[in-house]
């Protein structure tokens, strides 16, 4: 039985997805949920917001490689590009319901691999080696889900269309897209829709060309869930006119090019769009304070600075959070 994982995905850079897999990550274990968060963008954005400096130079400094511990996801498939086998993923501790698999910069290196093995899983025979590969970022996942109990997985991916985020898209049950208002976030649903039905499509092809696997192999089910709107600018409380032009476009978006609805009817907004998790709020003066006490915004105290309209900012930060990560586990339980 594999643990469902969650994957925050949009070719669409800039519109708040690695904050968002960061509080919700956080806002899963407060309610009870074991969580397991993957960095599978090579910038590696989302370990550096859960990670203290002093983890993160034990991790990338200079002689941590000599240490011979895969404690990041690029350490546990760097054997793959050359002869050996998988390393099961060393697990970094945020809190007792919170564990992560730290992202790298040399995941990026990986990216050849798995171009060159995506036709091989095809072929007629020896067919171990490409899907191990293609498989690998699944593989990982469950390994470090299992260490820690896990009850879901959330994974951060990069903004591209690429052969890692392929990868990381197979291994993926759910998908959540996170979307800002604007036209170019328009335009990554419709590059993303018609990407993730041939993804699915040619996963399946190649799970078909290799019928009795020796190893688990994700099925691929990469299913969209819902998006989530990046609120913009503000004034006297409600959104300014250009925002109001982009983001009410999205459900019909959404619903056409992930969902492949193209009859409609389609909700006027994303307030009363089935489809839409959620607006995430700008917390402005809240996200550098947030940064260097090194905890979600909903956490942030007095003692953090947090005084009155931050402290009244953070209570409505912890209940808009908190209901997005109810929603999401009501979206995704009856796939769990």
């Amino acid at each position: 039985m594999t643990v469902p994982v969650i994957t925050f995905f949009n070719n669409k850079g800039g519109v708040g997805k690695t904050s968002l897999v960061y509080h919700i990550s956080w806002m899963l274990s407060e309610i009870g949920e074991r969580v397991l968060a993957c960095d599978l963008d090579p910038q590696a954005n989302l370990t550096a917001m859960f990670l203290p400096e002093d983890r993160l130079e034990s991790i990338y400094g200079a002689g941590a490689e000599l240490l011979g511990r895969p404690e990041t996801v690029f350490e546990c498939v760097r054997p793959l590009m050359e002869v050996g086998d998988l390393h099961t993923p060393v697990l970094s501790e945020v809190n007792e319901n919170l564990w992560l698999i730290p992202g790298d910069l040399a995941l990026a290196g990986f990216e050849d691999t798995l171009s060159a093995e995506w036709p091989n899983a095809l072929g007629s025979r020896q067919l171990h080696r490409p899907f191990r590969i293609l498989s690998a970022f699944h593989t990982v996942m469950q390994q470090g889900a299992e260490q820690m109990e896990a009850t879901i997985i959330l994974a951060d991916v990069g903004p591209n269309l690429g052969a890692i985020n392929r990868s990381a898209i197979i291994a993926t049950d759910h998908v959540v897209v996170p979307v800002g208002a604007d036209l170019f976030s328009l335009l990554g649903l419709r590059n993303l829709g018609p990407t993730l039905r041939d993804w699915r499509a040619d996963w399946r092809k190649r799970l078909d060309n290799w019928r009795e696997p020796a190893f688990d192999l994700p099925t691929g089910r990469m299913a969209p869930v819902g998006y989530v709107v990046q609120q913009h600018g503000i004034r006297l409380g409600r959104p300014v006119q250009a925002y109001d032009k982009w983001v009410n476009r999205m459900p019909a978006e959404y619903a056409r090019s992930l969902l492949g609805d193209h009859d409609g009817p389609y909700a006027p907004t994303p307030s009363q769009d089935c489809h839409a998790l959620g607006t995430t709020r700008h917390y402005r003066s809240l996200v550098p304070m947030a940064q260097e006490a090194r905890k979600p915004v909903f956490k942030l105290t007095a003692a953090d600075g947090a005084i009155g309209s931050h402290a009244a900012a953070a209570d409505s930060a912890y209940s808009d959070f908190g209901e997005l990560a109810r929603k999401l586990l009501e979206r995704t339980a009856c796939h769990r």
